[in-house]
């Protein structure tokens, strides 16, 4: 499975992840974007997206590892530890506007939840975001 990533780049952005070639992706609070990390297996890509300043989607990174803390009961649910390691830059970013225009996401959770931080993708919709 793949996944979009938001990240705010004046607090995290893509080019600090390629400085830093690997990260814990963390911060997430809401507890159905806390369930799609929880879902997240090593190997599967993610496609980083910078929300409020660029919005758009901007590279990738692979997912390392998923620490799932003990089990909890779903109202005290805990943040797993995610590791990404940096991808590659998109050879053209995808912005917002091209995103909603694009038949590939109508329907998308990406636009009925806009405020979540991780959005499952489609197989079409990541071939989409990575097609120059």
């Amino acid at each position: 499975m793949h996944y979009l990533l938001k990240s705010e780049p004046d607090v995290y952005s893509f080019d600090d992840l390629l400085r830093d070639g690997e990260t814990t992706w963390d911060g997430i609070k809401n507890p159905q974007a806390l369930i799609t990390l929880r879902n997240m297996k090593p190997g599967e890509i993610c496609v980083i997206y910078h929300s409020n300043t660029g919005k758009a989607a901007v590279g990738t990174a692979k997912v390392v590892s998923v620490d799932l803390a003990p089990p909890v009961p779903p109202s005290k649910m805990t943040t797993p530890i995610v590791r990404l390691k940096a991808g590659k830059r998109l050879k053209r970013e995808k912005s917002l506007a091209e995103m909603r225009e694009a038949a590939v996401f109508k329907g998308s959770l990406l636009f009925r939840q806009f405020r979540l931080s991780v959005v499952p993708l489609t197989p079409d919709q990541y071939d989409w975001l990575l097609s120059a």
